[in-house]
């Protein structure tokens, strides 16, 4: 009896080792060529196994697609209210909340691409419109805004958005330097500074 779950729990290993190794290979494959573009042929060939042994373990694509977003926040946790802790000033709370929101980018090379495909797939849809609700939720928190009256924490939130961050590196910026940059043009802004002007124009 020993010896068979000795067998056992060296095939669950066994399982659990392939299962990874498809994780692996999807996450590979959404950041070198974006979800739209990887099949689950690509992703057997990637991971080494068969077609059939991919489809073992994620019956469908989207179920693939979940579990590697999964792997994702495993790999690079996203920030949490955490990052505010022993920061009693907003100016300083906003430089905070913009290092770790571009550093997540940073860590995360594949998510410009992946946010592409969203409207394609539900478990992406579903992954970045909690990323941003996370971060407008980030940026109420660092304003400390009270009420869904108050615009500021959008405003925040759009400015820091992934395109905001991919701009800034194209134009030679490093990630702390993009993210010393934005969070100053929204300090100048939350101060009155850098308010931008009503023109009357209406979109």
């Amino acid at each position: 009896m020993a010896h068979r779950s000795y067998r056992l729990g060296r095939r669950g290993e066994a399982a659990e080792e392939t299962r990874r190794r498809i994780v692996d290979a999807t996450f590979a494959l959404h950041a070198e060529q974006g979800v739209a573009a990887t099949t689950m042929t690509h992703i057997a060939e990637r991971a080494g196994v068969s077609i059939g042994t991919v489809y073992h373990h994620f019956p469908t694509y989207d179920d693939a697609i979940s579990a590697c977003g999964r792997h994702s926040q495993e790999a690079a946790p996203p920030p949490s209210d955490a990052i505010f802790a022993g920061l009693p000033s907003t100016e300083r709370r906003v430089r905070r909340l913009a290092d770790a929101i571009f550093g997540y980018y940073e860590r995360l090379p594949g998510f410009e691409r992946a946010r592409r495909d969203r409207d394609r797939f539900p478990p992406l849809h579903a992954f970045f419109a909690e990323e941003e609700r996370r971060r407008a939720d980030l940026a109420a928190k660092a304003l400390r805004a009270r009420g869904d009256n108050d615009s500021r924490p959008a405003m925040i939130a759009a400015l820091l958005d992934i395109a905001v961050y991919h701009g800034l590196r194209r134009t030679g910026f490093t990630t702390a330097a993009a993210a010393e940059e934005i969070a100053d043009v929204i300090n100048a802004w939350l101060s009155g500074r850098g308010r931008p002007r009503r023109t009357g124009i209406r979109g």
